[in-house]
């Protein structure tokens, strides 16, 4: 997809997006209206269209999406780097049943950009490790991806 712009997630891209990943997200931060950068793992897309994603209730990416729906998430994935463009909403103010205050957002994609610099590929994506208990992490990580399957 090298210099295309699609009006939705390319095959490739909706399945990177099945399970849990690092990405960043761009919101227009509410109180200075510049730009505000975060990083999500919990997210998935639900169709080429849409992508739901969980994030803190209290974070600055609920509060900027209430005053300002305009979102890029930044996806490095299929050998490139992919932003996404499209408004944002919150749809759930507290995930019910996630022991911590969790907030889902639906995105509705208006523009998938592979912006990749030229003549070059992504050789090693990004990996994180969760650095509290492996057992809670992986509890919850399966509690929210199965909250937004479902949503």
């Amino acid at each position: 997809m090298a210099n295309e712009v699609e009006p939705q997630l390319i095959k490739e891209l909706f399945e990177e997006l099945q399970t849990e990943r690092y990405v960043t997200i761009a919101t227009i931060d509410h109180e200075t209206g510049g730009p505000n950068v975060s990083a999500l793992s919990w997210l998935l897309a639900k169709d080429e269209k849409t992508i739901l994603f969980a994030a803190d209730s209290r974070s600055r990416i609920i509060e900027n999406i209430k005053g300002n729906r305009f979102v890029a998430i930044t996806l490095v994935a299929n050998e490139s780097t992919y932003s996404i463009q499209g408004k944002a909403e919150v749809t759930t103010g507290r995930i019910d049943g996630i022991p911590l205050k969790l907030s889902m957002v639906k995105l509705e994609i208006d523009e998938v950009r592979d912006v990749m610099f030229y003549g070059s590929k992504i050789v090693t994506e990004p990996m994180y490790d969760k650095i509290y208990d492996p057992t809670a992490a992986t509890k919850l990580d399966q509690q929210v991806m199965e909250t937004l399957k479902k949503a």
